[in-house]
């Protein structure tokens, strides 16, 4: 079964010609996320290039990440709903950091497309 974060992904990916020169200037890193529907799963993993031209998004790592976001498909699925803040997600475990923290401070939910129900 998929993940519900996938959705996501395209959403964002569809995003990116239209605002990705924006997000680029805005951020510019290159992001990992490693998914998992439960704890203990192997992740399913994203690579987030918000550095590069007018971004992507590619499922599997491609190239190396300043930062690595490592969360649940569900508590993704509610931080880009906007009912957990990152912050929150972090302090209470439920999203941890690899890499750069200034890198991933950066990458904050306004930069997720407002996307209906997924």
């Amino acid at each position: 079964m998929a993940l519900k974060s996938e959705k996501l992904f395209d959403a964002m990916a569809a995003f990116l010609p239209d605002k990705g020169d924006e997000i680029v200037k805005k951020v510019g890193s290159v992001f990992y996320f490693e998914i998992s529907r439960a704890k203990g799963e192997t992740p399913s993993v994203w690579t987030v290039d918000l550095k590069n031209g007018k971004g992507s998004i590619k499922k599997g790592k491609e190239g190396s990440a300043d930062a690595t976001f490592i969360m649940l498909d569900d508590d993704l699925i509610s931080m880009a709903e906007g009912k957990l803040h990152p912050q929150q997600a972090f302090l209470e475990g439920k999203m941890r950091i690899k890499g750069n923290m200034g890198a991933a401070m950066k990458f904050t939910p306004d930069l997720l497309p407002k996307t209906p129900k997924l």
